[in-house]
């Protein structure tokens, strides 16, 4: 018989995929998560985990026990809120584009927790997002609405994305007056064949064949270029504070944010308060996020 203890920590090790950001998260040492991930292993007989260059691994069993185990988990949450329906507290999980999840969730969650002393909030923002259908998040917030069954998904808002350029590189190369002056000046944008969605591909949607001659995955990575001088690029207005905006009567892109939840965590309390609490920060920020 196994320790329910050591499921909790083998599911932290899990979702962390390491043993180090476990015991972080879990306010223990990593030898102490290994040995309690192995003394589950020794008592379900089986391989769970497997260590490799880029952290944890699950094995075949490790994955079928993360699902059940996560479904008992919700099903452990489900009968605390019979008797504590109203109690926020636990761990969120949210993925976020590297732009938004940085720029705009970042800096406000410490009034999150503020308002909510129970809560923990874990924030994956980076290029890509993880699913919460494959219960790798609570929450996701995406370029497009998440096509799954057990996903709950919502509009969360809107947000303009605009030509920019450092103001000295404008001054020492001049602007395009138009769309097909474009070529003839160094271009910033994504890497094409590492762009995670087909909303990404602004430079097409501008101008056919506009390709980049700076380029990076991680759009904070095109804003520090474009500031630093590299070239004109496109970019969320509410990442290009100190930028000048180029051909302004000739390029505004829209876009929108959706928000989604698994359905089996989607009425907790601590779910209910985060989702609150980031629909009233997109309305707070609507000006910054779509000031045109």
């Amino acid at each position: 018989m196994f320790d329910w203890d050591d499921v909790r920590i083998f599911i932290a090790a899990a979702r962390a995929g390491s043993l180090a950001t476990a015991a972080q998260r879990l306010g223990i040492d990593a030898a102490t998560v290994g040995r309690r991930v192995a003394r589950l292993e020794t008592a379900l007989k089986s391989t769970l985990v497997v260590r490799s260059a880029s952290g944890l691994l699950l094995t075949a069993a490790g994955a079928q026990l993360l699902e059940t185990a996560l479904d008992a988990e919700s099903a452990m949450e489900a009968a605390e809120r019979v008797t504590r329906p109203d109690l926020i507290a636990g761990t969120v999980r949210i993925s976020a584009s590297e732009g938004f999840g940085g720029a705009v969730l970042a800096p406000a969650l410490p009034g999150l927790l503020a308002a909510h002393p129970g809560l923990n909030i874990e924030l994956a923002a980076s290029s890509g997002f993880l699913s919460p259908s494959r219960r790798e998040v609570d929450m996701a917030i995406t370029l497009s609405p998440a096509a799954s069954p057990r996903l709950i998904v919502e509009p969360l808002t809107p947000y303009q994305l605009a030509l920019y350029a450092a103001p000295e590189h404008v001054q020492r190369h001049g602007a395009p007056e138009t769309v097909d002056d474009l070529p003839r000046f160094d271009i910033v944008g994504y890497v094409d064949d590492l762009i995670y969605a087909p909303e990404l591909h602004y430079l097409d949607e501008i101008r056919p064949n506009l390709r980049p001659r700076l380029a990076s995955s991680s759009i904070r990575a095109q804003r520090d270029m474009i500031a630093a001088g590299g070239g004109i690029g496109v970019l969320p207005c509410f990442l290009a504070e100190g930028l000048m905006r180029v051909l302004p009567d000739a390029v505004l892109i829209e876009r929108r944010f959706w928000l989604s939840t698994h359905r089996e965590v989607h009425g907790t309390a601590r779910l209910k308060a985060a989702r609150r609490w980031i629909k009233t920060l997109c309305r707070d920020a609507a000006e910054r996020l779509s000031p045109y």
